[in-house]
C-alpha cells in the first residue's frame, strides 16, 4: 500500500471496512475513533517495509539510517514536508513530486469518485505516471554516479517507494481482471483449428537465446498454439508495470504478484478441462470403467493444457519478463499444476496390468511422448528440470507398462480354459477376440516398435556392462521381441489353445472342422489388416495350407464311411458250375448297402447342418468338395445296381434319395440348423420312387 497520511489512511480504511460490512452510519464515528488508534502502528509497519525494499542500486543502507524515527518520513524534516513547503520550485524532483503524489494521495480519486486506477485511467495519465517513474530511476542512477546531496538522495527514494507499491498495486489489479476461465469450448475449438497448421521449421544450428535476450523475440516452435491470455493492451500495461518494478529494486515483489496471480488462472483452466485432484492412490482405487473416463479427461487436458494453456502462459512470462526470470517464474507457477497432471500417468503406469488396459496406455503414452518436446521447450531451464525429468520417467513407465499388459495378455492367452466346446464347431470367442485385439494393436504399430525399441536400448545398455561370455543369449537383437515376432507369439499362444479345446470334441470331424474354422479366421483377419505387413507372406502362406490340411481332415473323417457305402467291393459273389466262373449279386447285400448308406447320410446331414461354418466362401467350398466326391459316386453306385432294387418290392425303402435330392440336402449343411430335412423332400422322394 502507498504511504498515506495516518488520519486520510485510517478514513479510507474505515470507508472500505464499513462498505464491505454493510455497517450502518450510526457506527461509523466508533469504528473511525477504534481505528484511528492504530494509526501510528499502520505507519510504523509501513516505514519498516520501506527499510526492507530499498533501492538495489543504493548502498543497501535504509535512506533514512539505522537509527532514524520511524516517522521520519511524515515528520517536519522528513521528505514528504520537504515537498510540500516547495510548492511552486521547477526542480525534476518537485515535478516528479506532483504526479506521484496525486496518485497517492486519495490514491487518484477526484471528488465524489471512489478509488481510482492509474491503468484505468487514460493514455495520457498513465504516461505520465510511468515518466514520472522513469524520471526518478534516472534521478537516482545520476545521484549513484555524482554522490549528490543526501537530502535529494533521501527524496528520491522516498518518491520511488511512493510509486513502486502503487504499481505493486497495479499490476495485481491488472492481472486480477483476467484470472477468470478461458472457455473450454473455445480450447477445443483453437486447439482444433491448430492442429491444422504446421509448425515452422526449426534452425537445427540455431543457439539457445543468450540470457540478455529481450522479451517478445522468437517464438518458440511449441507456442504456435498459444491463445491470447489478456487483451493486448493489458499485456503491454503489465510489461510496463514489471519493467519499473524491477528497475527500481522490488523484482522479489513483483515475481510473486504475478506467480499468485497466473497460477490461479492456470489452475482453474485445468480444472475446466476436467482435469482434478486425486492421488495416485485414489486413481489405483477406481474401477476400470472410471479409470477409462479419466484416461480421456487425461489425454484431452494434456493436449490442450501444455500446447494451448502452458504454452499461453509461457508465452505471457517470456513477454513480461527477461531470462532466466522468465523460465524461474512460469515454473514457479506452472510446475505443480504440471506434476499433478503427470501424476495420473503414474498411478495409471504402475496399476494393475490387464489386457483390457493396453489400448488405453497406449493412448496416453502416444499422447505423452508427442508431448515430451513441446515440455522441454516450456519447461525449458534448470528450473524446468524436474518436469522434464518427471515426464521422461513417466513415459518410459507407460511403456513398461505396455509391455507387461501385452506379455499378461499372452500369459491369460495360453491359461484360458473352457468346459463346453463352442457349439457347432464355430469361430471360438476366445479366437474373435485375440485376432481384434492384435488386429487394434498393429494399428499402434509404430507406437509399439518405439516401446520395444526402448526396452531393446535399455536391455543393451544392461549388456554394454557385462562381458561377452556372460551375455545372455536372450539379449540379442534376433531374439529380442520386435513387434513382428511378438504379434506372432500372440498367434502361436491362440493356436496352441485352440488344439486342447478341439480335443473336447467326440467327432474327429467336428474336431478338424473346429481347427479348420478358427485358422481360416485368423488367416482372415490378418490378410485384411495391418498384421499382414508384420507377419509376413510366407506366414499366411503356411497357415492357409493348414486351412487345407484341416478341411482335408475334415473330410476323411465325416465321408469316408459314406463313400465306402457305394464302393462294389463286397457285392458280388462267385458261382462256378462244370468250370466256368459266374458273378452274381446279392440283393439282400444290395439292400442292406443302400439302407447303410441311408442311414449314415442321414446321421451325417442331423449332424452337420448343425455345424457351422461361417465364412460363406469357405462353406461353398466345402459343399462343393462333398458334392463333387459324393453325387458322382452316388450316381455310378445307382446306375448299376438300382434297377436290382426297382425291380423288387417297395423300392423306396433302400433308394431313398435321387441325386438331386441329396444335393439339396448337402445345401443344408453348416447352417447351424436343426439337422432335419423338410417334409416337402421326403413327399418328394417317396413320390418319385412309390410308382416304381
Amino acid at each position: 500500500m502507498a504511504v498515506l497520511d495516518g488520519e486520510a489512511r485510517v478514513l479510507l480504511t474505515a470507508q472500505h471496512i464499513i462498505k464491505a460490512l454493510g455497517t450502518s452510519d450510526a457506527m461509523t464515528d466508533d469504528m473511525i475513533s477504534v481505528l484511528t488508534k492504530f494509526d501510528h502502528r499502520f505507519r510504523d509497519m509501513n516505514d519498516k517495509n520501506l527499510d526492507r525494499r530499498s533501492d538495489a542500486s543504493t548502498s543497501g543502507k535504509s535512506p533514512k539510517g539505522e537509527d532514524s524515527d520511524p516517522d521520519f518520513y511524515d515528520s517536519p524534516q522528513g521528505p514528504r514536508e520537504r515537498f510540500r513547503a516547495r510548492k511552486g520550485t521547477n526542480s525534476v524532483l518537485d515535478s516528479v513530486w506532483q504526479v506521484i503524489n496525486h496518485w497517492d494521495m486519495g490514491h487518484g480519486a477526484c471528488e465524489g469518485e471512489g478509488y481510482r486506477w492509474i491503468f484505468e485511467s487514460n493514455v495520457k495519465e498513465i504516461q505520465e505516471y510511468l515518466n514520472a517513474v522513469d524520471t526518478v530511476l534516472t534521478e537516482l542512477e545520476n545521484m549513484k554516479i555524482h554522490n549528490r546531496d543526501p537530502k535529494l538522495l533521501e527524496e528520491a527514494q522516498y518518491l520511488l517507494q511512493l510509486a513502486m507499491e502503487r504499481l505493486e498495486e497495479e499490476l495485481r489489479h491488472v492481472l486480477e481482471m483476467y484470472t477468470g476461465f478461458v472457455d473450454s469450448d473455445e480450447l477445443l475449438g483453437s486447439f482444433s483449428a491448430a492442429s491444422l497448421r504446421v509448425p515452422p521449421e526449426e534452425d537445427d544450428d540455431e543457439e539457445e537465446p543468450d540470457i540478455a535476450t529481450p522479451r517478445g523475440g522468437q517464438l518458440e516452435r511449441s507456442q504456435s498454439r498459444a491463445v491470447a491470455l489478456m487483451p493486448d493492451q493489458a499485456a503491454e500495461d503489465v510489461i510496463a508495470i514489471v519493467t519499473r518494478l524491477i528497475a527500481g529494486g522490488f523484482k522479489k515483489e513483483c515475481v510473486q504478484v504475478y506467480i499468485s496471480s497466473r497460477k490461479v488462472v492456470l489452475e482453474n483452466n485445468l480444472l475446466a478441462l476436467g482435469v482434478e485432484r486425486v492421488s495416485i492412490d485414489e486413481v489405483q482405487k477406481m474401477p476400470w470403467e472410471l479409470q477409462e473416463e479419466k484416461i480421456k479427461n487425461w489425454n484431452q487436458a494434456m493436449k490442450i493444457g501444455v500446447t494451448m494453456l502452458f504454452a499461453s502462459e509461457k508465452q505471457l512470462c517470456d513477454q513480461v519478463f527477461a531470462p532466466p526470470l522468465n523460465d524461474i517464474c512460469f515454473n514457479d507457477f506452472a510446475k505443480s499444476a504440471m506434476m499433478h497432471l503427470l501424476s495420473f500417468g503414474e498411478a495409471i503406469a504402475i496399476g494393475r496390468r490387464s489386457p483390457e488396459k493396453l489400448f488405453k496406455v497406449l493412448d496416453m503414452y502416444e499422447t505423452l511422448r508427442e508431448l515430451i518436446p513441446e515440455l522441454e521447450v516450456i519447461f525449458s531451464g534448470k528450473s524446468g528440470l524436474s518436469v522434464r525429468s518427471e515426464a521422461s520417467g513417466i513415459l518410459f513407465r507407460l511403456g513398461e507398462a505396455i509391455r507387461g499388459t501385452i506379455s499378461e495378455f499372452e500369459n491369460a492367452i495360453q491359461r484360458h480354459s473352457s468346459k463346453v466346446p463352442v457349439t457347432g464347431g464355430a469361430v471360438h470367442p476366445l479366437t474373435r477376440y485375440v485376432m481384434n485385439y492384435i488386429k487394434l494393436a498393429c494399428e499402434y504399430s509404430d507406437t509399439l516398435k518405439q516401446v520395444y525399441v526402448e526396452r531393446d536400448n535399455s536391455e543393451a545398455s544392461e549388456r554394454s556392462v557385462l562381458s561377452p561370455d556372460k551375455r545372455d543369449d536372450r539379449f540379442s537383437r534376433d531374439e529380442c521381441s520386435t513387434l513382428a515376432s511378438l504379434i506372432g507369439r500372440l498367434a502361436r499362444a491362440l493356436q496352441n489353445n485352440l488344439d486342447g479345446k478341439a480335443k473336447m470334441y467326440k467327432d474327429l470331424a467336428l474336431t478338424h472342422l473346429f481347427l479348420m474354422n478358427n485358422i481360416h479366421y485368423v488367416v482372415q483377419k490378418v490378410k485384411g489388416s495391418e498384421v499382414r505387413a508384420l507377419l509376413g507372406d510366407i506366414w499366411v502362406r503356411r497357415h492357409v495350407g493348414m486351412v487345407r490340411q484341416y478341411a482335408a481332415s475334415y473330410q476323411r473323417a465325416a465321408w469316408g464311411k459314406v463313400l465306402a457305402c457305394l464302393r462294389d467291393e463286397g457285392l458280388h459273389k462267385d458261382q462256378g458250375n462244370k468250370g466256368v466262373s459266374s458273378v452274381s449279386i446279392s440283393r439282400q447285400t444290395l439292400k442292406d448297402r443302400f439302407k447303410n448308406f441311408n442311414n449314415i447320410f442321414d446321421e451325417a446331414h442331423k449332424a452337420q447342418s448343425q455345424w457351422v461354418v461361417v465364412d460363406p466362401g469357405l462353406r461353398d467350398e466345402l459343399r462343393i468338395f462333398i458334392a463333387d466326391k459324393l453325387l458322382p459316386a452316388y450316381r455310378a453306385f445307382l446306375g448299376r445296381y438300382g434297377h436290382h432294387i426297382e425291380t423288387g418290392r417297395h423300392p423306396d425303402k433302400y433308394i431313398k434319395y435321387t441325386v438331386e435330392e441329396l444335393e439339396a440336402a448337402i445345401g443344408d449343411f453348416f447352417t447351424g440348423s436343426n439337422g432335419s430335412m423338410g417334409s416337402s423332400l421326403r413327399r418328394r422322394s417317396f413320390s418319385l420312387h412309390s410308382g416304381q
